[in-house]
């Protein structure tokens, strides 16, 4: 089995690993419940996507 030939310092550890981030969500605001949903995905609370109803059985308080 292979092994380092020698130890991976502490900088160049870091430098390789800055790569290894999440980036945020990018959020819309959903035009008929004004709250914040992800992009080209029907709304959880209201069941709309671009002004039509997919999902029936929910209601807009």
């Amino acid at each position: 089995m292979a092994v380092p030939f020698r130890r991976t310092s502490k900088t160049v550890k870091r430098k390789r690993r800055t790569h290894y981030k999440l980036s945020a969500p990018n959020l819309v605001v959903c035009p008929i419940t004004k709250n914040f949903t992800l992009p080209h995905r029907v709304t959880k609370n209201s069941g709309y996507y671009k002004d039509k109803l997919y999902l029936a059985n929910k209601k807009i308080d």
